[in-house]
């Protein structure tokens, strides 16, 4: 089994994003604050930085989904995981969707 530290990170190739995989990981509340905290910074955040009311177990799950779609970038600093939202890709692949999701939550 390996450690968190060099386990491998994947993350689907732009034009293997997925709407409908994108569409699910951005239908839950704790995700879409997560992503919403990340296009607001604009940079790299660690996992433990972001104020969402679960477990860092429910947390990691979370994150991974995110990863899974394409939705954030992760890579491993020292113990530490950095998320950056990956926004040229989404851009790329579903010009606009980023956007009209976050002005449709906002409205809400």
């Amino acid at each position: 089994m390996t450690s968190p530290a060099t386990e491998e990170i994947t993350h689907p190739p732009r034009d293997e994003i997925e709407l409908g995989a994108v569409l699910h990981a951005l239908s839950d509340p704790v995700r879409l604050r997560i992503v919403s905290a990340l296009a607001g910074t604009g940079g790299e955040r660690t996992c433990g930085s972001f104020d969402v009311p679960v477990t860092k177990s429910t947390c990691t799950h979370h994150f991974k989904v995110l990863r899974e779609a394409g939705v954030i970038h992760q890579r491993q600093e020292g113990a530490a995981r950095l998320n950056a939202l990956r926004r040229d890709d989404l851009d790329a692949r579903f010009p606009g969707l980023l956007a009209t999701i976050f002005e449709a939550a906002s409205a809400s």
